[in-house]
């Protein structure tokens, strides 16, 4: 089944309307996510698709999602309502237009929607995105970035964190993905149960991630055995006001792929739905599956589950 059949099959399915939870919680067994889409150098409509599918199959999330209009009139006018959502996923990317953006008021409602409490998930490439914008700097704690901008967090051999200034190092880029060994640095609930040590597959390890790193925990990092051969940050989380934001380079989808190593991955799975469901709630409850992957292991789960799913 190509891409396009899957993306088509899935819009049944991702196009839902969002419950409507009270001060950014869930009612019923539903937490109610919104993924915002549109745009980006990677596959975003597909990564919508799989991302949906892989929270709603959990049991525990409803998705809505908001595609940013293509025509620049349509764009200025939209206004996504955040506070219907106890988890907003950003999956968009401007990186290589960066005439591409949020309609300023529209950034301006994400800005007040963390500040009071809401939960923002940094999809991959979504950490690429809005140089412009110093406020989703802050929220996001370090993204792609120049080596003049912010600081870069490096893991050194005695799990310490380095804090590199502006014009030092070089400006975040990546090796070729492979199958990267993440590493725990700081316990939280997200990979509570975890081993310390697990594989994922087909990663992306951003080296020099750069920003302001205020208010920032980094969870994992992993050792960049393609470029730098050193180690950095894979997953961190940011408190912005009274909010939540969880960042991570993991969950590469490029052109040309479906449902990829990277995206059939059971830790990184396991991962998207346990850091949606902190986000919402502030607790996980979300069970470890037993076939999670070890240090020595990958575990991936098979295409045809996804595949099937969306034929339904």
């Amino acid at each position: 089944m190509n891409t396009k059949s899957i993306l088509t099959a899935c819009a049944c399915i991702v196009f839902a309307l969002g419950f409507a939870p009270d001060s950014f919680a869930q009612k019923g067994k539903h937490i109610a996510v919104l993924i915002i889409d549109g745009f980006s150098n990677h596959d975003w409509k597909q990564t919508t698709a799989v991302t949906t599918w892989i929270l709603e199959q959990s049991g525990r999330f409803k998705v809505t999602v908001s595609t940013i209009p293509g025509d620049s009139l349509q764009r200025a006018a939209w206004t996504p309502e955040f506070g219907n959502y106890a988890v907003v996923i950003q999956n968009t990317n401007n990186i290589q237009n960066p005439r591409l953006r949020w309609p300023a008021h529209a950034e301006r409602e994400l800005e007040h929607y963390v500040k009071k409490g809401g939960g923002l998930y940094v999809l991959h490439s979504g950490n690429n995105a809005f140089s412009h914008w110093q406020e989703y700097d802050r929220m996001i704690g370090m993204g792609w970035r120049p080596k003049t901008s912010g600081y870069a967090l490096e893991i050194d051999a005695g799990k310490n964190i380095l804090r590199i200034p502006p014009g030092e190092g070089q400006g975040t880029g990546h090796g070729d993905r492979f199958n990267a060994q993440i590493q725990i640095l700081t316990r939280h609930p997200i990979n509570k149960g975890y081993p310390e040590q697990w594989q994922t597959a087909n990663t992306e390890v951003y080296h020099f991630p750069r920003g302001p790193a205020e208010e920032l925990t980094v969870l994992s990092y992993a050792y960049d055995s393609t470029s730098t051969k050193r180690m950095w940050p894979v997953e961190w989380v940011v408190k912005y006001g009274k909010g939540r934001v969880y960042n991570s380079s993991m969950g590469h989808l490029w052109r040309g792929e479906t449902y990829p190593p990277a995206y059939r991955c059971v830790g990184f799975q396991t991962t998207v739905i346990r850091a949606a469901e902190w986000l919402a709630k502030g607790k996980v409850t979300y069970p470890v599956p037993v076939d999670f992957p070890t240090k020595e292991k990958l575990s991936l789960r098979p295409e045809a589950d996804f595949i099937h799913s969306t034929k339904q």
